[in-house]
This record gives structure tokens, C-alpha cells and sequence, in this order.
């Protein structure tokens, strides 16, 4: 965990109300990761957690939907602005002991952190599926990754229509990831404990410090209630109670 002052080398809007901002780092996070970021200067006090969506050679790469002052703040930095970054923290994913084909799933910004993820993974014993309610976004930079890529939208702009969980095939693989929507990630829990497949989600919940003092990110699980700052944020999907 490194605290350091850094610049923006690119922010820009990727679709509505989603910016994708590279900064540079002397850290080196894993995917899974997060970083609790801070301009230097605004009214506001506390950082905002934001994934890690990619990272080569220093250069560290978020992807973030405007949902609050904090982040409306980000949208608005320009390049060669400077930036507080905390991190990275949380653990990350164990990929090395992933086995056998594996499924990635992800829905709205709950994409963000599985790119990195992907590239690390075996393209050709990987299958990524993103669901949008209507508008896409980082969908290319998947396809990229060599990983064969589904696309479901809700209103059918892109892709197939209705909800991604629809598009997936459990019986292929031995491990699925998820990132997503609460009511997406039970469904798909629920259907890999049915069906006896390891299954690991990414959760996202408001913190305040990003290091397990001050409890304020608690989720609940069969082995009581634990920080996904500081326990997470990625848990095995058994465990959680969603």
C-alpha cells in the first residue's frame, strides 16, 4: 500500500455519466484491487474507492460512473491535474488457481474491474459476458484481450436482448466471476452453488477509509459480518448472505 501524489494523464467521458481516467503509479496492484483516490483540492473530505480497470508499465487505469459530488468532482479534472491515490487495497483475485474454463460476468459498471482480470487469464479457456441496461462501454477493449466476448442490453441497443445472466451456459465452466448489479451477482450465485461451481464475486459498497478502521463497508456473510475494504473486495460466493 503505497500513498502518493500523482498526475492525470487522460480523463475522458466514455459514455453517459461513465469516464475512464489513466494516471501514473509507482504502485503495482492486482487485479481485484482498488485504490481510494482524492483530488488535492475541493470541499469534499473523505476519497472515493474506484477499482483497478487496467494497468501497464505505470500507468493505472480507472473506470467510474459519475454517481455523487466526489466523482463529479473527477469527471471534471484535466490532464496533468494532480490526484491523491491510497492503494492498492483489498486483496485481489487469486487467477493462478483458477481451473479448468472460466466465465466472467459483469454488469453496468461492475465491468470495470474484470479487464484486468482478463488479461491475465487464458484467452482461449476464458468467456466474458457484459450486460448494460442500454448503452455499452468498454466492451472493445475486452474483445481486445482475445477472450470471446457476449453482449446482452436490456432495451436490445447491443447484443442480445435481456439480461446477461440469460446468454450463460453454466454446465462449460469450473470457475465464474461476477461484478455487478446485488440482484445479478444472487442470481448467479445461487446457480453456481446449485450446480456446485466455484464462484467468486467483486462487491462494491461506500468507505470511508479504504483500510478496515472505520467498519462503514460491513457485508454480511456465514462467517458473520466482515469489511470488503479490508476482508474483500473479493469474497467467495458461498459465503456471502445476499
Amino acid at each position: 500500500m503505497r500513498n502518493e501524489t500523482t498526475i492525470i494523464l487522460n480523463n475522458s467521458q466514455v459514455a453517459d455519466d461513465i469516464f475512464r481516467m489513466t494516471v501514473k503509479t509507482k504502485s503495482i496492484p492486482q487485479p481485484g484491487q482498488f485504490f481510494m483516490i482524492k483530488g488535492l483540492y475541493g470541499d469534499y473530505l473523505l476519497p472515493r474507492p474506484i477499482s483497478v480497470h487496467d494497468y501497464d508499465d505505470g500507468k493505472l487505469v480507472f473506470l467510474y460512473r459519475v454517481n455523487g459530488h466526489g466523482t463529479k468532482m473527477f469527471s471534471e479534472m484535466k490532464q496533468e491535474s494532480a490526484i491523491q491515490l491510497l492503494g492498492p487495497l483489498g486483496n485481489g483475485f487469486d487467477y493462478e488457481s483458477f481451473q479448468g474454463k472460466t466465465a466472467i460476468i459483469g454488469g453496468g459498471i461492475g465491468v470495470a474491474p474484470l479487464l484486468y482480470l482478463v488479461k491475465k487469464l487464458d484467452s482461449k479457456n476464458t468467456d466474458v459476458f457484459l450486460g448494460f441496461k442500454d448503452e455499452v462501454y468498454a466492451v472493445d477493449d475486452f474483445i481486445r484481450t482475445g477472450a470471446t466476448v457476449k453482449v446482452a442490453t436490456e432495451d436490445g441497443r447491443a447484443g442480445e436482448k435481456g439480461y446477461v445472466t440469460d446468454l450463460i451456459d453454466y454446465s462449460k465452466y469450473k470457475t465464474v466471476i461476477t461484478c455487478g448489479p446485488e440482484v445479478m451477482m444472487k442470481k448467479i450465485i445461487k446457480s453456481c452453488i446449485e450446480k456446485k461451481i466455484n464462484v467468486l464475486a467483486s462487491l462494491e459498497e461506500r468507505m470511508a477509509c479504504g483500510v478496515g478502521a472505520c467498519l462503514g463497508c460491513v457485508t454480511k456473510t456465514i462467517h458473520g459480518n466482515k469489511r470488503v475494504c479490508k476482508d474483500g473486495p473479493i469474497f467467495d460466493g458461498r459465503d456471502l448472505i445476499i
